[in-house]
């Protein structure tokens, strides 16, 4: 067990406009590690491949049901804390992460990490673009970490999802991340099908296409639920991402 703060779950209802209760229910949906999860947190972290991992400390950011703080765990990592504030997502983290007794689910917001120069890797995974405040998130993250430590973030990029950023995603903002998440959930299965479909026609031509077809059903419509239910959801081109980290 790491020192640190565990607030009361409750007191992050309010934490900030992004979705952490819509996202709980995802991860309370979701809960279970799959071995096609591997490849796409080595995709994820691809900065840092299994080896970097071994014996170093980390914070996970957003953890979710804690499957990417699972990996680094599996690479033999000396000891992981995973944060996040809804407590469907910390209760679904906390059953991923038992068999590890050096993991630690803490109910933690982006904005207020309770440590300071502590941690080796702090990285958040598909979190920073649903944020409000990003810089804020990352200020934090980055006192978290040692001197001379790692921060990483994975974010949407602009680049190679004009498709996405505008066809669907005004379509999520004028009505998915208005709807009830419950309803939203079962819309998903519709243009997961589609997708299944095409991509069992031919359609992959670009490399992300070609790793959703290995993937099973289930966990390909996750992904597109992912993308329908929440209310914020930034595209940022690359630029925008080194800036924001320097």
């Amino acid at each position: 067990m790491m020192d640190g703060v565990n607030r009361d779950e409750d007191s992050f209802r309010g934490d900030a406009s992004g979705s952490p209760e819509r996202f709980g229910y995802e991860w309370q949906s979701y809960s279970e590690v799959l071995p096609e999860h591997e490849e796409q947190f080595q995709r994820w972290a691809v900065h840092l491949p299994p080896e970097e991992w071994r014996g170093k400390t980390f914070l996970d950011v957003g953890c979710g049901m804690g499957r990417n703080s699972y990996w680094p765990l599996h690479y033999d990592a000396a000891a992981g804390v995973a944060i996040d504030v809804d407590p469907r997502s910390l209760a679904s983290a906390r059953r991923t992460l038992a068999k590890f007794p050096n993991a630690t689910v803490q109910a933690m917001s982006a904005y207020d990490i309770a440590y300071r120069d502590h941690f080796d890797i702090v990285f958040s995974i598909g979190v920073i673009h649903h944020l409000e405040f990003p810089e804020r998130a990352l200020e934090a993250m980055v006192g978290a970490a040692k001197p001379g430590g790692r921060v990483l973030i994975w974010v949407y990029g602009l680049e190679n999802n004009e498709w996405i950023v505008y066809f669907l995603n005004p379509l999520r903002k004028a009505l998915f991340s208005r709807l009830p998440i419950g309803l939203v959930h079962h819309l998903s299965l519709y243009p997961a099908l589609i997708l299944w479909l095409a991509l069992r026609l031919g359609l992959r031509q670009i490399e992300y296409f070609r790793l959703l077809r290995r993937l099973s059903f289930r966990n390909m419509r996750s992904i597109v639920f992912d993308q329908m239910l929440p209310k914020i959801a930034n595209y940022w081109p690359r630029d925008f991402v080194e800036r924001l980290l320097r």
